[in-house]
């Protein structure tokens, strides 16, 4: 494990975020500030976990990521060129090389397409196989992803949840991409059916070396997964570093309510540990107040928090938090 973290932290970094904002105009005045001034990089075959309260901000910022939202300001860096700024051929291979686990199985597949040609559509886009060599990638996919080439000929109401995500995830391999942006994966799904695709991601990176941007709200899987995790609270990242020093010492007060709520199995451990209640109203992302966004509900606000944002910056080795504490 020591040795696959210490190649990670060597390997080139596929995806450099800089600054990026995402504002939506809700008429005239307001403006809902979804992603504002947000930095992170992720490197070549690691997974790096986007976690957050619901309406955070986090799969605004996958979608900014890999180009299905335009970016307000700032800029995406994939294998050093911008994202936004890719045309013709350069945006058809950007397109090929990334891809999207949606939320929803039941959402994100086509009804009326039979299994195999909803694996097959990318592979039929990008023109990258042909007749008898297509079903054979078709088959392959469905294979890795636990499935069988029977499966090939039925269509998406005939499956469970579980089934239908891994249709997903084998439509997303099929063209054989090397980023993959998992928005809530595991959320549509039931509790037995979370962990074995979870695995089952970690599996497929370990053998085709693929590289992770993974949002969820469950921060027990985001830990399994994860080799660093971003902590996002209303647009802005709150707290950033590796998934273990995340979890053993969290420094932003959101960060230790969030892991505070975790659920443990264990009853004795259960009883002991201290839960952080956050009292106050959320502010709203529309027009947000200056300063701190999370100073309503912080009990170590300061009269600084009122005034200015805190920055992003590094407390202890690879450790980032934005708080006026540190």
């Amino acid at each position: 494990m020591e040795e696959r973290q210490n190649l990670k932290e060597n390997s080139k970094i596929l995806v450099d975020v800089k600054h990026l904002k995402k504002y939506f105009q809700y008429g005239k005045n307001a403006v809902n500030k979804a992603v504002d001034d947000v930095s992170f990089f992720i490197r070549e075959g690691e997974t790096l976990g986007l976690v957050g309260e619901s309406g955070c901000g986090k799969t605004t910022t996958g979608r900014t990521v890999i180009g299905m939202y335009s970016a307000t300001e700032g800029e995406v860096l994939y294998n050093g060129q911008n994202v936004h700024k890719l045309t013709g051929h350069e945006k058809k291979e950007f397109t090929k090389d990334v891809q999207v686990i949606f939320q929803d199985p039941y959402a994100s597949l086509n009804p009326r397409m039979t299994v195999t040609d909803i694996v097959a559509e990318g592979i039929d886009i990008h023109g990258l196989y042909k007749g008898a060599e297509r079903m054979e990638k078709v088959y392959e996919y469905l294979h890795l992803v636990g499935l069988s080439k029977e499966h090939g000929s039925r269509f998406p109401h005939e499956f469970s949840g579980g089934q239908r995500q891994r249709i997903g995830i084998a439509r997303a391999l099929a063209i054989e991409p090397k980023f993959i942006m998992c928005d809530e994966p595991i959320s549509a799904l039931d509790v037995s059916i979370q962990a074995q695709v979870v695995n089952l991601l970690i599996k497929l990176q370990r053998e085709m070396g693929l590289t992770y941007l993974f949002i969820a709200h469950d921060l027990s899987m985001v830990k399994h997964i994860s080799d660093r995790v971003a902590v996002m609270y209303l647009g802005c990242m709150a707290e950033l570093t590796s998934s273990y020093e995340l979890y053993a010492n969290p420094l932003h007060p959101y960060t230790k309510a969030l892991l505070s709520a975790i659920p443990i199995p264990d009853p004795n451990i259960e009883r002991t540990r201290h839960r952080i209640m956050l009292e106050g109203d959320v502010p709203s992302a529309i027009n947000p107040p200056p300063g701190c966004r999370f100073k309503s509900r912080c009990k170590y606000a300061k009269p600084i928090c009122g005034q200015e944002m805190p920055p992003l910056k590094e407390v202890e080795k690879d450790h980032f938090v934005a708080c006026h504490l540190y």
